[in-house]
C-alpha cells in the first residue's frame, strides 16, 4: 500500500479527464491522472468518437443549444420548483438538489464552449465543418480534424509536457474524506500492484456505466442485455465514479433509466458500425411487421427515438428493408458505417429467408406499405413530405414503394453510446450533496455529470467533457484549502 500526494487527482483519461488534468497543471498544480486501460488504449470512448460539436462557428454554439438542453433537462418535476431553480441561483436545499439540469450550469456550458475550443486550438487541435454520416441534418456539426483520437492525443501530449503523472491500468475505487467530510483523495487499484492511495482534490471523469452489466440491469432494466456499448472503449466505463460519489451523499442527476441510443449493425465488431440509411426504406421486426415511422424528420434529429423503438422489439432487433433505388442517393454510403455487407434477395421471399423472418408477413407488410404510398418521387437530401396515406404507423417522408430488385436489408440493434444518469454539479463543476451544497474537494466532468433526460441534445457530450473538465481542473487547482 502506498500513499502519494498531489494537488489534483483525476479519475479517467478521456477528453474530460485530460482537460481537467491540463487545466489544473496549467494553473500550477501537481496532477495525477488514473486510466483503467494501458497507455496504448488510453482515452476511453473519446478515442473512438468522431466528436461532433454542436456549434455553428468556432466561437458560437448552435442557436438552440441552451433551449434544447433545457427542454430535455428533467422528468416530471413541479414547475414551480423548476422556475425557482432557474431564477434563484442560491435557491433552497430542495431546489439546489433537484434532479434536473441546472439552468445556470447550462448557461455556463454555452458560455464556456467557445473559449474551450480556442484553448484546444492553442494546443494544436484543428476544427472544421466536415461531412458527417447524416445525409439530412437540421443542426451544424463542427468536428475536430482527426476526431476524438486527435483530441486525446493533443491533450495527452500537453499533459505530459506539463509533468502530469499518468497511472495506467489503475482504477479508482473509493473516495477518501477527512473528519470534516472533505474529499482529500481516493483509493485505487493498480493491476498487479494492489491498492494505492492518492491524496488531493478529486475530479471524477470516468464516464458512465454502459460497461457495467449489473448497473445496466439495475437502472435500465433486464432488457439491457440486448444493448451493447457503441465502441470497445465503452466497456471500460463501469460506473465507479458515479457510485463512489453517491456513496458519500452526492446528489443524483440525469435520467438513470435511459441512455443515448444509436442504430448499429450487431454483426460488426468495428467502432460505431452505424446504420443511418433506414429513413429510405422500412423497418420491420423479427415478425416482419413495421412498428414505427421511419422518417419523422431529418435523420440527425430522429435517429435516437427511432432506435429506442427498435430496442423495444423482440430481442431488441429490427431490419431495415430497402430496394435498389437507395443506391442512387448521392453519397448514400455515408449513412452506412457497418463493415458488413447487406443481406440481398432478388425477391422479398428470398430476402425474408435470409433475414429469418416469415416471408408471407414481410410480403404482406411491403404490400400494405406500397399501397399507402402516393407515387410521388422522393427528394432524398431534403425533408420532402412524401408520406403514406391511411397507414399505421405512417411514414412521414421519403415514402416511396419498395419494388426495384435486388432488395437489401441490414439488421439493427440499439447501441448504448453513454448512460444519462450521473451526478449533479454547480457552475464550477463541483459535485453537490443531497442539500445542494458543494462537497469540498470533489468535482465531476464528462458523462459522470448527469444532464440528459429522454432525448439527447446531439453533439454535446464531447463538448460537455471538454468544457467541464477544463472548469473542474482550473477550479480544483486554485481553490483555497478546505473550500
Amino acid at each position: 500500500m502506498s500513499l502519494e500526494q498531489f494537488d489534483v487527482v483525476v479519475a479517467g483519461c478521456g477528453v474530460a479527464g485530460l482537460s481537467a488534468a491540463v487545466a489544473a497543471a496549467e494553473a500550477g498544480a501537481r496532477v495525477a491522472i488514473l486510466e483503467r486501460a494501458t497507455r496504448d488504449e488510453r482515452g476511453g470512448q473519446s478515442r473512438y468518437t468522431e466528436a461532433y460539436l454542436r456549434m455553428k462557428s468556432l466561437d458560437e454554439v448552435s442557436d438552440d443549444f441552451e433551449t434544447h438542453l433545457a427542454e430535455n433537462g428533467s422528468g416530471a418535476i413541479d414547475p414551480d420548483l423548476v422556475e425557482q431553480a432557474a431564477t434563484d441561483a442560491r435557491g433552497t436545499s430542495l431546489t439546489r438538489a433537484l434532479s434536473l439540469a441546472d439552468p445556470n450550469v447550462i448557461d455556463e456550458f454555452a458560455r464556456a464552449a467557445p473559449g474551450t475550443i480556442a484553448w484546444l486550438q492553442g494546443m494544436g487541435a484543428r476544427f472544421d465543418f466536415l461531412p458527417t454520416q447524416f445525409l439530412t441534418k437540421s443542426q451544424p456539426r463542427l468536428l475536430p480534424i482527426g476526431g476524438g483520437q486527435a483530441l486525446v492525443d493533443v491533450l495527452a501530449a500537453r499533459a505530459e509536457s506539463l509533468g502530469v503523472d499518468f497511472f495506467y491500468e489503475t482504477t479508482a475505487q473509493a473516495l477518501q474524506r477527512d473528519a470534516q467530510g472533505r474529499v482529500i483523495g481516493l483509493a485505487a487499484r493498480t493491476r498487479g500492484q494492489g491498492l494505492r492511495y492518492l491524496h488531493g482534490r478529486v475530479v471524477l471523469a470516468s464516464g458512465g456505466f454502459e460497461g457495467n452489466a449489473e448497473m445496466m440491469a439495475r437502472y435500465i432494466g433486464p432488457r439491457a442485455v440486448y444493448l451493447r456499448p457503441v465502441c470497445k472503449g465503452g466497456y471500460y466505463n463501469r460506473g465507479e465514479g458515479i457510485r463512489m460519489a453517491l456513496d458519500i451523499g452526492a446528489a443524483a442527476c440525469g435520467d438513470f433509466g435511459s441512455y443515448h441510443a444509436e442504430p448499429v449493425d450487431p454483426r460488426s465488431g468495428i467502432s460505431e458500425p452505424s446504420v443511418f440509411i433506414f429513413p429510405y426504406g422500412i423497418l420491420v421486426n423479427l415478425d416482419g411487421e413495421r412498428f414505427t415511422d421511419e422518417a419523422p424528420g431529418t435523420v440527425d434529429a430522429v435517429y435516437e427515438p427511432v432506435t429506442r423503438r427498435i430496442f423495444e422489439q423482440r430481442k431488441g432487433t429490427a431490419w431495415v428493408v430497402l430496394d435498389a433505388r437507395h443506391q442512387r442517393i448521392p453519397n448514400y454510403r455515408l449513412g452506412i458505417r457497418t463493415d458488413q455487407p447487406p443481406v440481398t434477395g432478388a425477391t422479398l421471399a428470398e430476402l425474408a429467408g435470409k433475414m429469418g423472418v416469415p416471408a408471407d408477413r414481410l410480403e404482406a407488410t411491403v404490400a400494405r406499405y406500397n399501397a399507402a404510398c402516393s407515387g410521388r418521387d422522393w427528394q432524398p437530401l431534403v425533408l420532402d413530405g412524401v408520406a403514406t396515406t391511411g397507414l399505421y404507423p405512417p411514414k412521414s417522408n421519403w415514402a416511396c414503394p419498395l419494388g426495384e430488385a435486388p432488395f437489401h436489408a441490414y439488421p439493427i440493434i440499439s447501441s448504448n453510446v453513454f448512460t444519462f444518469g450521473g451526478l449533479k454539479v454547480d457552475t464550477q463543476a463541483r459535485v453537490v450533496d443531497a442539500d445542494g451544497e458543494p462537497i469540498a474537494g470533489l468535482y465531476a466532468a464528462g458523462e459522470v455529470i448527469g444532464m440528459y433526460y429522454g432525448h439527447y441534445t446531439g453533439a454535446t457530450s464531447v463538448l460537455k467533457g471538454l468544457v467541464f473538465g477544463r472548469i473542474a481542473g482550473a477550479d480544483a487547482a486554485t481553490r483555497e484549502a478546505g473550500a
